[in-house]
């Protein structure tokens, strides 16, 4: 065996090069995440222009070959000659990793860009990209293909003397990407999300393949229009959506809240429009002001009594809906992928801006104080029946490990890794999936009946469940800030339903609760759907199941269809014996599950879309169904 590795075994990866090597390094996967993540690369170039002051329109077409055109208004990128590189400063913006104008050098106050790799990045896997700069009176143009430059930067035309910007199109790369088509949906949400947090600015998606459309963002309000448009389906507790905004230190500061009725709190954060997921120090600071600017209140006014507990942060904000966006100049992130913001002066300037501007609109407006001190004080109350509650479904010392619940068949392995666990609706169900499954590995829990809607109750109500605590002790990871992942009992949670309605609606109520009270395991990918199959075709005494419409088709056209075959439909799991569960739904080897998938990237849809379907306001819910009621599969009637 030959050991070639010596000094010529070392590889430099020059210039762009690096990037079609290891795209997933510059853009987080190759998947449909990281194409779409190519147009907001552009987009926040963008958007950096309108921060800086000189940017009002963005236009975003994706074109009929799924090429993307993205065109704005602000200056333009230069297209003098760059000293260092000696050329034009556009070719090195698409050419060259970290060279961008966000360094310092007084070209952004403030900019979502740090590392300068987002243009050159997305030319890198791109089959081609064009880019125009318009500039004093000239149309400037330069081609590349897959990161290479086809020809020196050139006029092609000229335009008035007043007209400047960008126009950037491209066409990801089929070598590089599984998938190139664009979803109008995901870009949707996100540019949505970035109109939101630029007020003022103007954001239009034109889709110009087969069903054309054309969506206009544009939110005077800025923030203020992204609590109303998170709550649009919640009923707020008051009118006015509370706005606090100022610079301390050089940050710049805008925060917007409004208490609902309902009792989750949506809190989003953002630095330089980055959604920061894991929050940070910006975060920290709100909930400090809210706290302490609450509390201060409640005891001046006398509505928390000398004898009485303060509030927690936890008690005000109990239906609370806010967004926290912070401008910075040189943000320092925890981490590569920009999810958490570690700047400790920001939580200093959050927390004086919202001090100082609450406590004023508080004296302002004492009838909507007192609401949200009522409604804290409520939350106060329930937090307490709630602990009584939970200290009962936590699990009990080694010598009290009988409390699992009495119906749970568990199984004989102790190691999480190779347990799953089946939530099954309905004893009869679960008498066939005890008898199916394989004990060593498979528990089952059966569950009587519809479990609680989660998105209308309190959590000691939640906790009085008897369904939903079999679950939490099943689990064992406890819930909400007791919440321990170390100490999940399954790796794998399999919701198991009847392919009808009521099967979906358990299946949902299910995903409601395991969303708003452990999201950590859909997070972590720990939650399944079990597909059990719609039909079984025997012929001859040969048996096939089939999983959907297609598929018996498929089935019938291989086998023939003649008068011998028998074909059933199965309307629930109760129907099948446990050989025929096993077979289908149960058995590792054959059996198909789907893997519930959470991103964090559209945190704040996805809490829209829960709140929609799960709340108690019908007008969105109606809205929702008659706009989605063209995709509805196997209906029953």
């Amino acid at each position: 065996m030959e050991n070639n590795y010596g000094a010529d075994q070392i590889q430099i990866l020059e210039g762009l090069e690096a990037v079609r090597k290891r795209p997933g390094m510059y853009i987080g996967s190759t998947s449909s995440k990281g194409l779409h993540h190519l147009v907001y690369e552009i987009v926040d170039n963008s958007v950096d222009e309108a921060l800086a002051g000189y940017c009002t329109e963005i236009d975003v077409q994706i074109n009929s070959d799924n090429s993307i055109t993205v065109t704005d208004n602000g200056r333009g990128i230069p297209v003098g000659i760059n000293a260092k590189s000696g050329l034009p400063a556009v070719e090195v913006v698409f050419t060259i990793l970290h060279a961008g104008g966000k360094f310092g050098g007084g070209g952004y106050k403030v900019s979502g860009g740090l590392h300068g790799v987002g243009a050159s990045v997305v030319n890198a896997l791109s089959e081609w990209l064009e880019v125009q700069v318009y500039h004093d009176g000239s149309i400037y143009k330069q081609r590349y293909e897959r990161g290479k430059v086809m020809y020196p930067l050139k006029v092609v035309g000229s335009c008035d003397m007043e007209k400047t910007g960008t126009r950037v199109s491209f066409l990801p790369d089929k070598e590089i990407f599984e998938d190139t088509v664009y979803d109008f949906d995901i870009l949707k949400n996100r540019l949505r999300e970035m109109a939101f947090l630029t007020k003022g600015i103007k954001i239009i998606l034109r889709d110009d393949r087969e069903d054309k459309k054309e969506k206009v963002f544009h939110y005077e309000g800025g923030i203020k229009e992204f609590v109303q448009y998170l709550n649009r389906s919640k009923t707020p507790l008051y009118e006015n959506i509370i706005y606090c905004e100022g610079t301390v230190n050089n940050i710049s500061v805008e925060v917007a809240f409004q208490h609902n009725d309902d009792y989750n709190e949506s809190i989003y954060s953002f630095v330089n429009n980055i959604n920061t997921p894991e929050g940070g120090m910006h975060l920290t600071g709100f909930r400090n002001a809210i706290t302490k600017t609450f509390n201060d209140y409640a005891r001046s006014n006398k509505l928390l009594k000398d004898s009485e507990q303060n509030l927690t942060g936890e008690d005000i904000r109990e239906g609370l809906t806010a967004i926290v966006s912070v401008k910075i100049e040189n943000p320092q992130f925890e981490g590569q992928t920009k999810q958490k913001l570690g700047n400790s002066e920001a939580r200093g300037a959050v927390d004086n801006v919202v001090t100082e501007q609450l406590t004023y609109f508080l004296e302002q407006n004492p009838a909507v104080a007192k609401m949200i001190c009522e409604k804290s004080l409520l939350a106060q109350r329930a937090r307490e029946a709630a602990r009584k509650a939970r200290d009962l479904t936590r699990r009990k010392t080694a010598l009290e490990s009988m409390s699992l619940p009495g119906k749970l068949a568990d199984c004989s392995d102790k190691d999480p890794k190779n347990c799953e666990i089946f939530i099954v609706e309905g004893d009869s169900a679960g008498g066939s999936a005890k008898s199916a499954r394989s004990r060593a590995t498979q528990a089952i829990l059966p569950l009587r009946g519809k479990i609680l809607n989660v998105e209308k109750a309190r959590l000691d109500r939640i906790l009085g469940n008897a369904e939903i605590k079999a679950m939490i002790t099943a689990f064992g990871t406890g819930i909400h800030e007791d919440f321990d992942i170390s100490k999940l009992r399954y790796h794998k949670i399999i919701i198991m339903t009847d392919a009808d309605v009521d099967g979906a609606h358990i299946a949902t109520l299910m995903l409601t609760f395991l969303y708003r009270f452990m999201p950590e395991l859909i997070k972590q990918g720990y939650v399944y759907l079990a597909q059990p199959p719609l039909y079984k075709l025997e012929k001859n005494k040969k048996v096939w199941y089939a999983y959907s419409d297609e598929e018996l088709n498929d089935i019938l056209t291989e086998v023939g269809r003649d008068q011998n075959n028998k074909i059933q439909r199965y309307k629930g799991l109760g129907e099948m014996d446990a050989d025929q569960l096993w077979e289908t739904t149960m058995d590792p080897a054959k059996r198909i599950l789907k893997k519930v998938f959470y991103d964090e990237e559209y945190a704040s849809e996805i809490d829209v879309t829960f709140s929609t379907l799960m709340g108690d306001n019908v007008e969105p819910r109606r809205e929702f169904i008659e706009a989605n009621a063209k995709f509805v599969k196997n209906l029953d009637i």
